[in-house]
């Protein structure tokens, strides 16, 4: 008597790569993938973001009181998926081991996408009470989650194919999703929030951007699985540089590492939420310009983004990834002092603020990512990549709209000065740390 399984993933993709023989991956083709899959991840993020800043606080938060206290309340939601991303990697780590990275992906992306579009039909407080709010933390956290199981491995292949002298225009690839998501995203609700009137968009505009999510996670999902079933991506699965390690043992042997790259991108990922959705609560709560004019200057904010992202490749590789880090960490410091008088200038100044802020943002984000990731040995570079992300995003980003809002409202706008030069700060000293421990390891070899 014969026992027959079911194939796994692992043995689809096996037999993928097989059709990609005699047809290598150009580093061109892996970009494009890893700029629509970061491209998809950051419009679900954004399209949320906008969302807690000028729809939820009126259809879930009215019962709040005040204006202030509701967009705090949609804020403190808006945390959620950051501390249930790690969990989510956690989960997903597992399903990769056990039935590959193509299952992974495709439970990922499809709960992201599904998260996504559920909040297209969330009730308001008025009709559902309390349920509208459990309902909301529920689809946030299931955004989070399915993060998480995203991380694909991609931006460390395409790091890994990269000419040795071309490193830091590469590392800048994958970041060019997020600007690129936050404009499409801008752009969707800039248009319902200009053509409608409010109640129309209150009652059904908003919940347009969300169906699209769903459809941008599809294409997503298959530009993603043709290159983990690519030829390159199987050989460097095969060879443990792409494979995931058991959590534990990662941060076991690479903890230090792990905490010292959360901490290196610090002050861009502070600053990232900083120009994107606090800006837009600042203006939206306390005026300047209406909502929809001002997510078109944001949107050409994003183009400037876009342009410094290529910029800060170009220079990474002149000066390297770190010491480019390290500028941008410190024009972000001196950037820290004009900033709230920026933004509580008016609209000449918001908008001033919105262009010089992504333009700051895009030198120093495009460096961020794996900014210290050299020091992770191979077999662990995949899984230590992932942890370092999430805590980074967690600690950095997680809750930037909240805690910003909440000192500028409390203590007065100048306060988000100091917030964003504590993330330059940080981020010098881990990048300063990170470079004194690379000298002693080198001294140490040399003296074997």
């Amino acid at each position: 008597m014969s026992i027959t399984t079911n194939p796994t993933s692992s043995e689809f993709e096996r037999d993928a790569r097989q059709m990609h023989d005699g047809k290598p991956l150009s580093p061109g083709s892996i970009a494009i993938g890893v700029v629509i899959g970061r491209m998809s991840e950051f419009f679900d993020f954004f399209v949320y973001g906008i969302a807690s800043v000028l729809v939820f606080p009126r259809l879930v938060f009215s019962f709040a009181g005040d204006p202030v206290t509701a967009t705090l309340m949609s804020f403190a939601v808006f945390s959620l998926a950051f501390l249930a991303r790690p969990v989510g990697s956690l989960f997903f780590m597992w399903i990769d081991r056990t039935y590959g990275r193509g299952s992974k992906l495709t439970i990922a992306l499809f709960l992201l996408g599904g998260s996504t579009a559920a909040l297209a039909f969330l009730p308001s407080y008025q009709s559902a009470g309390v349920w509208s709010v459990a309902l909301l933390a529920l689809f946030r956290l299931g955004q989070g989650f399915a993060l998480g199981g995203a991380w694909d491995g991609m931006a460390s292949l395409l790091a890994l194919n990269a000419p040795k002298e071309h490193r830091g225009w590469y590392a800048m690839i994958p970041q060019l999703g997020a600007p690129i998501g936050f404009a499409l995203a801008s752009a969707l609700f800039g248009y319902f929030a200009v053509s409608l009137t409010d109640q129309d968009f209150l009652t059904w505009g908003w919940r347009y951007p969300f169906f699209v999510a769903f459809a941008i996670n599809v294409v997503a999902l298959f530009a993603r699985l043709r290159i983990v079933a690519s030829r390159e991506f199987g050989q460097l699965f095969e060879t443990l540089e792409l494979q995931p390690r058991p959590v534990l043992e990662t941060i076991r042997v690479h903890g230090r590492d792990i905490l010292l790259g959360a901490f290196a991108p610090l002050a861009s990922f502070a600053m990232f939420h900083l120009v994107t959705i606090f800006p837009l609560s600042w203006v939206t709560l306390h005026g300047g310009q209406s909502a929809g004019e001002f997510l078109f200057v944001q949107i050409f904010g994003a183009i400037v983004g876009i342009g410094a992202i290529v910029v800060s490749g170009l220079a990474a590789d002149r000066i390297g990834r770190r010491k480019q880090l390290m500028v941008g960490a410190g024009i972000i410091a001196l950037f820290s002092f004009s900033a709230p008088f920026l933004l509580d200038a008016g609209g000449k100044g918001q908008d001033a603020f919105i262009i010089i802020g992504f333009g700051i943002l895009g030198l120093s984000f495009g460096q961020a990512s794996g900014a210290v990731s050299s020091r992770f040995s191979l077999p662990y570079r995949y899984t230590g990549s992932a942890l370092t992300s999430d805590l980074s995003w967690l600690v950095g980003a997680g809750f930037a709209p909240l805690v910003a809002l909440g000192l500028a409202s409390n203590f007065g706008i100048i306060f988000i000065g100091g917030y964003l030069i504590s993330g330059a700060i940080c981020t010098l000293a881990a990048l300063s740390l990170s470079r004194i421990l690379d000298s002693s390891e080198h001294q140490a070899a040399a003296n074997r």
